[in-house]
């Protein structure tokens, strides 16, 4: 060291130190982090393990902000710290996420606090509301299922569409009028007609979804199932905007009886989605929409599952992630959207918008739902509605429009919902199945919802 060096260490040591303190007594400009997500229930419950038997650390109110560091497999459950530094798994439906915050980007964590976590079981049957199921659904067997070929996410906001029987001029201005923009078609597997119902919605302005059945007692069988999903692959391939795999599958007037099971379905869904976007990355592939029921304590589970049930299965089983958006149906409300109860029946949540909402994307993480079938009965015009129907007899046409605009805008101010199908817009029929009763378009060609629901989608 030299000379000079060996004079000025010292100077410089003390500089440093008071510059050391000096710095100490300065305030310090913390810059406070965003949060990750805010509950958006009255409130959920902090749970030691991802499943929801395990021990509950704490109950967090409404609007509580959160940092989320980790999730599990099936996006269901996510890791989250307080702003007091209290640790623990909440479901994710029950959080409102920042913008842009990417659920299927967090990490895959197996984090337990506070001791051993219970048994995992499939989240169970409620009434839709906060909290979580505390009860264990029917137990789903592992699938082995093949990978995503790509990562399944909805992108744009809400719109509004309508199931038709056909394109006629009549129901075309109808739709306009309503600013629908997608058209639902219903087909069948291996139906060639299909192909032409794509370019006929194009030509007239609309985008199609297409809700695929076929043979229900072959559903189950491999080789039917491959044949299916090509089929669907096709349809994608030839412009399908969206499509949505099977419908009702948790009842036996769709599926096989005896082998209603959610796992065997996901299975096909795992196959159509891979066909699908395998011919046309663009097209969103929807869940098939189960029943709105609790008629399973009536009839066993051979012929139905309740929808909650059935759709805790599909989490459990993996059906996020072969999918865009989750299929839903409502179409046995006689209230206004807007109510949470009041339905002179009873209160079963299938009754209300909100409450099937909430059910059908419980354990889905972020995924949005896609309403592919939602409808308010009135046999005004018609006459009286058949026994199994006359729960909708004091329903008015002025009521089904208000109804259904209502849901229109409740569905977009969720942020939840991409797409709402009115069911229906133009069907005939009236007998033992009124879904002529259903329809919009009614007797004469007046169309009330057609301006209401303009109304509020302009």
């Amino acid at each position: 060291m030299t000379r000079l060096a060996l004079k000025t260490a010292p100077l410089l040591l003390i500089a440093l130190l008071i510059i050391t303190i000096v710095a100490a007594t300065l305030p310090v400009t913390v810059t406070a982090q965003e949060p990750d997500a805010y509950v958006n229930v009255a409130s959920v419950n902090l749970r030691s393990a991802p499943n929801n038997r395990s021990t509950v650390l704490a109950q967090l109110p409404s609007n509580t902000p959160l940092t989320v560091t980790g999730r599990d497999e099936l996006i269901a459950w996510v890791f989250v710290q307080t702003q007091s530094g209290q640790q623990g798994w909440v479901l994710a439906q029950n959080l409102l996420f920042r913008a842009r915050f990417s659920l299927s980007a967090l990490p895959v964590v197996d984090t337990v606090v506070g001791g051993a976590p219970a048994p995992t079981t499939a989240p169970a049957p409620d009434a839709g509301g906060g909290g979580d199921a505390s009860v264990p659904a029917t137990a789903v067997p592992a699938v082995d299922n093949p990978a995503p070929i790509v990562s399944g996410s909805v992108s744009g906001g809400f719109e509004l569409g309508g199931q038709v029987a056909f394109l006629s001029g009549n129901t075309v201005n109808a739709m306009r009028t309503a600013g629908m923009r997608w058209v639902k078609r219903q087909a069948r597997e291996g139906d060639g007609g299909a192909f032409g119902m794509i370019g006929e919605a194009h030509a007239n302005g609309f985008k199609i979804l297409l809700s695929v059945i076929g043979n229900k007692d072959a559903v189950t069988d491999e080789g039917y199932q491959n044949t299916y999903a090509g089929f669907v692959g096709q349809l994608a391939a030839a412009g399908a905007d969206a499509i949505e795999v099977w419908n009702e599958m948790n009842i036996d007037r769709e599926w096989r009886t005896g082998s209603i099971d959610p796992a065997l379905y996901v299975q096909l869904l795992a196959k159509s989605y891979n066909a699908i976007k395998s011919n046309n990355r663009g097209t969103i592939v929807i869940t098939g929409a189960p029943a709105p029921t609790g008629a399973e304590g009536a009839f066993g589970l051979d012929h139905v599952w309740n929808d909650d049930r059935y759709m805790a299965g599909m989490a459990a089983a993996g059906a996020g992630r072969y999918a865009d958006c989750i299929g839903v149906h409502y179409n046995e409300g006689i209230v206004s959207p807007n109510q949470a109860s009041g339905d002179p029946r009873d209160n079963y949540p299938t009754r209300y918008f909100s409450s099937m909402l909430n059910r059908a994307l419980r354990g889905f993480g972020g995924k949005k739902a896609c309403f592919t079938e939602l409808g308010y009965l009135t046999g005004e015009g018609y006459g009286p509605l058949p026994g199994g129907f006359a729960w909708a007899g004091n329903v008015t046409v002025a009521q089904q429009a208000a109804w259904l605009a209502q849901a229109a805008v409740r569905a977009s101010a969720t942020g939840r919902v991409r797409l709402m199908i009115v069911f229906n817009v133009d069907f005939t029929h009236y007998g033992e199945d009124p879904q002529a009763g259903f329809a919009i378009i009614r007797p004469g060609g007046g169309c009330p919802a057609c301006d209401s629901l303009g109304r509020v989608m302009r």
